[in-house]
């Protein structure tokens, strides 16, 4: 069976926003069954279920809002909930974004698996492909087919730039995403910062959240945590944004150039086509979240 999950304890974190520049306060609870994931504003009374009808804005990032607040920059922390199974949380956020830590998802990925998480005593739906959906226009292209698991296939293609093609299908459990996915951080390009600053954005990043490449070299003094971290962090990205069609997704979703606004369309035109996927109990399946460890330092 595949059961529905929570946390064991309540996990705190802070830090910058990345676009905002705000620094911001989250606080994750345990929620009993059939909560779901759910978004709470304390200082506004709010709160936002996590699903696809929430989705506000995909600019750069992926924002969820209600009638009286919004919540920016939730993918990495939907990834971790995402990745690791966890199907009820309550996530309590002072501020208007979730920070940007060092911009990856390692450090809420290590956070949640140190307090631990704990089944629940009821089946978790998901989400199975039968025929293939895609999604495809000039900026690329998303599609979902019949797959005995979850598993994403993204394909990056810088054109005119040392970075060139990138390419990674990944097989999506615990101990891989946490090692292989959740450290990838976020990434961007030096010609396009003063663009951001122009038009609000990138207010909290730095080279301590984010790897920056100038047309021929890596800026940050560290260098990369993978030679193909950026295919990594947009898998990491994508994790996030494809849980907000509400349940896992058993499929092999294939990416090409996607971003944040091609995922959410996507999303859109899955749901539209339901003679291609039906939803499953869970109730004869076997769980796809096994024990783990981390070890990524």
């Amino acid at each position: 069976m595949r059961s529905q999950q929570t946390i064991k304890e309540r996990v705190h974190f802070e830090g910058v926003g990345l676009h905002t520049g705000s620094y911001c306060k989250v606080t994750l609870h345990p929620a009993p069954v059939d909560t779901g994931v759910v978004f709470y504003r304390p200082c506004k009374k709010s709160s936002m279920a996590v699903n696809i009808s929430t989705v506000v804005d995909t600019t750069y990032a992926t924002t969820i809002g209600g009638d009286r607040v919004q919540v920016r920059t939730v993918e990495h922390l939907l990834a971790v909930v995402s990745a690791l199974g966890i199907t009820n949380l309550t996530i309590e956020v002072e501020g208007p974004e979730i920070p940007i830590l060092d911009g990856s998802a390692f450090e809420i990925a290590r956070l949640v698996m140190d307090v631990g998480i704990k089944k629940q005593k009821k089946a978790m739906p998901y989400i199975k492909i039968h025929q293939p959906v895609v999604l495809e226009d000039e900026h690329g292209k998303v599609a979902a087919y019949p797959y005995d698991g979850r598993k994403i296939t993204f394909r990056l293609f810088f054109k005119n730039h040392f970075l060139g093609e990138q390419l990674l299908s990944f097989d999506l459990d615990r101990d891989s995403f946490v090692n292989e996915i959740a450290p990838a951080r976020t990434f961007g390009f030096l010609r396009d910062i003063e663009y951001f600053r122009a038009n609000g954005l990138a207010k909290g990043g730095s080279l301590d959240n984010a790897v920056i490449f100038s047309e021929t070299a890596v800026m940050n003094s560290s260098g990369l945590r993978f030679k193909d971290e950026c295919v990594r962090h947009k898998i990491l990205d994508s994790i996030g944004d494809f849980s907000l069609v509400g349940l896992p997704i058993e499929g092999h979703i294939v990416a090409d150039k996607s971003g944040h606004t091609m995922n959410v369309k996507f999303l859109n035109k899955l749901l539209a086509c339901s003679d291609c996927w039906e939803v499953v109990s869970g109730q004869t399946q076997q769980s796809p979240y096994p024990v783990f460890s981390y070890s990524y330092t």
